[in-house]
């Protein structure tokens, strides 16, 4: 059950994370059609998003706390809970908030990105953003499970 329950929080997040990649390759040469998909792709990244953030949520005060934050902290990588994971916890949080926001922008000044380049920009930069933070947390929950790892080897040795 808690593989299962990792697996489909870190692959919907992810999926969410090649949405704003996509979002970001549909406006490097924006049309209307192509931005209708992005309005599309960001309401899907967004649903995506949260939830992977309620499953992932549900991991961490079900199973990750009481079952595994002991055993990153007593094993050899402490580090792996007291530096990355309170690194992602803390992106994890607000990243569902950026998304939403690309979004927002997305369909509420869809008429306008045709025109207005600085607005086209500053969305492909967000959408880049949202993308490289996703795949950040991907390398970080590795890194979290590798503490893991190594904690249950050190434990049995």
């Amino acid at each position: 059950m808690v593989s299962l329950l990792i697996g489909t929080h870190a692959f919907l997040g992810e999926l969410a994370g090649i949405g704003f990649l996509w979002i970001l390759i549909e406006l490097l040469n924006p049309t209307i059609e192509r931005i209708n998909r992005a309005k599309i792709i960001s309401l899907i990244a967004v649903i995506l998003f949260l939830l992977s953030w309620l499953i992932g949520g549900f991991y961490y005060v079900n199973s990750y706390g009481p079952n595994v934050k002991p055993i990153i902290k007593e094993g050899p990588q402490p580090w792996a809970h007291s530096v990355i994971m309170e690194t992602k916890e803390h992106i994890f949080l607000f990243l569902p908030f950026l998304a939403i926001f690309a979004s927002a922008i997305l369909w509420k000044h869809s008429k306008i990105i045709l025109k207005n380049n600085k607005l086209r920009i500053a969305i492909i930069l967000l959408s880049g953003l949202i993308f490289l933070l996703t795949f950040a947390i991907g390398g970080m929950g590795y890194l979290i499970s590798s503490g893991a790892r190594a904690g249950l080897e050190a434990k049995v040795i």
